[in-house]
């Protein structure tokens, strides 16, 4: 497979990145949609227990946080997300639980596809943000969220009108959110960002201009400039899984997936990310690819695809087609193993979201299902130890 490590999208403008820049330095601070008002994208309000700075939380070890995705309704712009709604209430309920015990809810990753039209202000504002507002001021936890294709656009153009429309939606709604233009921890004008917390590092970029080598640099340099002995844990989250078995997967190999496998798996492989959060398939699944890393010692990556967010649930398809992959892999050739696989009939599968709980060297995840997918057991139980329980304590 040929690989597309160095070949980058069209250039954006150095007068976009500028406009782009301005904007997000410049959206309105309004939490609560006016009546009426619904020709600009409202921001989601501050948590109420915001992240603290990165050197604040060093000694932590211990704590959770939830994933999930594809959040988009039937009914956007015209009411509010029903079935992210249950999920919503789900997760309230869960960190309020958390809360006192000694594995708290920190924050909470989306892997995108927020709303059906990201272009659509109405959308953000109508259906999407009161419920995320609901996590950041009741549950109190900082919300992070990665652009998917239904959000600004599955253009590889940084340019194309579609995609400035739903990046600028984007991120008016997340602007009190993420880290801002010009920090560290941010690629100006892209909605590529990381977060330190604890022992634990989360960097979010979006998958729908894989091939972008300004956002792939970014991303490298995130990671090799990783104090690795406090970040024991490296989690990256975004749209478009490596590898998945729903209708956007099995023999499909799409675009973006294509561009991930080529740039950013080999990235992640090098720098020993552990855990990938993807969604764009609206079920559960999770696969675990092996590996040898540069000193031979074996190395594991866990993906899980959580697209069940409220997006109308999707069914197993087939396996993905890992040839090309995996032979271009070459000297650090991996095995990707399906270790849960979806249902392949309408009912099977479950609106959910994750928990991930971190203690220390051990990292473990649960799978709670809502409504009628409560009691949704993927594993035969809803929890499994994430990475090779050999090297966790």
């Amino acid at each position: 497979m040929r690989s597309l490590h160095c070949r980058p999208v069209r250039a954006v403008t150095a007068g976009a990145v500028l406009a782009l820049s301005a904007m997000a330095k410049t959206l309105p601070a309004q939490v609560a949609p006016a009546v009426g008002v619904t020709d600009t994208v409202l921001s989601i309000a501050k948590p109420r227990n915001p992240m603290p700075a990165e050197a604040a939380s060093k000694q932590v070890t211990r704590f959770s946080f939830i994933a999930y995705g594809d959040t988009r309704g039937r009914r956007d712009g015209v009411s509010e997300q029903y079935e992210h709604s249950m999920v919503v209430e789900s997760m309230l309920r869960t960190i309020k639980t958390m809360e006192s015990g000694p594995e708290p809810i920190r924050f909470v990753l989306q892997s995108g596809d927020a709303v059906v039209n990201g272009r659509d202000p109405k959308q953000w504002n109508v259906s999407f943000i009161s419920l995320i507002n609901r996590l950041t001021t009741i549950g109190g936890v900082p919300y992070y969220l990665a652009p998917g294709n239904h959000d600004v656009t599955s253009s590889a153009e940084l340019n194309a009108p579609g995609r400035l429309v739903g990046l600028q939606n984007y991120l008016r709604a997340v602007g009190q959110l993420i880290p801002a233009d010009g920090a560290t921890r941010r690629l100006a004008g892209y909605p590529t960002y990381a977060i330190g917390y604890g022992n634990t590092f989360v960097i979010a970029f979006d998958s729908n201009i894989a091939e972008d080598s300004t956002q792939l640099a970014w991303v490298r340099g995130q990671l090799e400039g990783l104090d690795r002995t406090r970040f024991t844990h490296v989690v990256a989250f975004f749209h478009h899984p490596a590898y998945s078995s729903g209708p956007h997967g099995g023999t499909t190999i799409e675009r973006p997936t294509l561009a991930v496998r080529a740039n950013y798996m080999p990235l992640f492989r090098k720098h020993n990310v552990q855990m990938l959060f993807t969604g764009h398939e609206h079920f559960f699944e999770h696969f675990v690819e092996r590996y040898r890393d540069a000193a031979g010692q074996p190395r594991r990556i866990d993906q899980i695809v959580s697209g069940g967010g409220g997006a109308p649930l999707y069914t197993y398809q087939g396996e993905p087609d890992l040839r090309a992959y995996q032979q271009a892999a070459g000297a650090d050739s991996s095995r990707v193993t399906h270790l849960v696989r979806p249902g392949s009939k309408a009912g099977d599968n479950a609106y959910h979201y994750t928990v991930v709980h971190v203690d220390g060297a051990r990292v473990w995840v649960e799978v709670i299902g809502v409504d009628w997918g409560a009691g949704y057991a993927p594993y035969q139980s809803n929890r499994s130890v994430l990475g090779d329980t050999a090297v966790r304590r």
